[in-house]
């Protein structure tokens, strides 16, 4: 009886079921893989950069498998997934110097890797620690404790600053004073008292000492670079400490101009 009820059922059914069903078995596997792997890499202390990129290949594989298996089941020929497979490595070496689409820009971008996994980088406008680093979009930790999706092609389009290496993020900004204010007053006043307070209170979220040097001089204005320095995949305590210390240097601003 049961037999019947499935001869019954349409040709196009049958493969929509078998299409549902692998999919479905094939998603699973998926999951398992993905688990292990994630296991393992902790249990081994993968780099982060490595284990994306096993991510990666793992999704790839599974959407090769899951191609197939559907080409299969609806009889259509193989070579067609085998072409384009092909063709979208012609594309890959096309995609330095034209932006084919998305997705070749994100293997363009894991080929050149400019950047790794917990790096902390400046692309164009935006900055924030790589988190992941897809065939879509690069995902950034930024300092708005967002997850930001960067399309790949904007990625490849971009001026990119990496300022991790060495282990260590080593991040700088600018802070700038009044040209009236003497030079040895805002380092012995203003700059040198801010950072002693800062480091009492922070001195073990550091790597070390925040530096400084006077950047250039304009006829308003005297600039100063600061560094700071933390551990590379700390982006958080970065934007924690970063606050801190700019309220430090505030306060003793405020205090100079009164005459504290």
């Amino acid at each position: 009886m049961a037999l019947d009820i499935w001869g019954a059922i349409p040709q196009e059914l049958h493969s929509l079921i078998y299409t549902a069903v692998a999919l479905a078995i094939i998603s699973v596997v998926y999951k398992l893989f993905s688990d292990f792997l994630n296991r393992t890499a902790k249990r081994i202390e993968l780099e982060a950069h490595a284990l994306n990129a096993l991510r990666l290949i793992l999704r790839v594989v599974t959407i090769a498998a899951a191609s197939t298996v559907v080409l299969s089941i609806f009889n259509l020929p193989t070579e067609w997934f085998i072409g384009s497979s092909a063709l979208i490595g012609a594309f890959l070496g096309f995609g330095a110097s034209q932006t084919i689409n998305n997705v070749v820009a994100g293997f363009y971008v894991l080929i050149t890797h400019p950047f790794k996994v917990k790096d902390y980088v400046k692309i164009g406008d935006l900055e924030g620690q790589v988190e992941e680093i897809t065939i879509n979009y690069t995902n950034l930790y930024t300092p708005t404790f967002n997850l930001l999706k960067v399309p790949n092609t904007q990625v490849m389009n971009s001026r990119i600053l990496n300022l991790t290496h060495e282990g260590s993020i080593k991040y700088s900004f600018k802070s700038y004073f009044d040209i009236a204010i003497k030079n040895d007053d805002i380092i012995g006043k203003i700059i040198e008292p801010a950072i002693e307070e800062f480091q009492t209170a922070c001195s073990s979220e550091q790597l070390r000492r925040p530096e400084y040097y006077m950047d250039s001089v304009t006829r308003l204005e005297r600039v100063y670079m600061f560094r700071f320095f933390v551990p590379k995949g700390e982006a958080k305590r970065l934007y924690v400490l970063l606050p801190e210390f700019l309220k430090c240097l505030s306060r003793r601003y405020d205090h100079y101009k009164a005459g504290i």
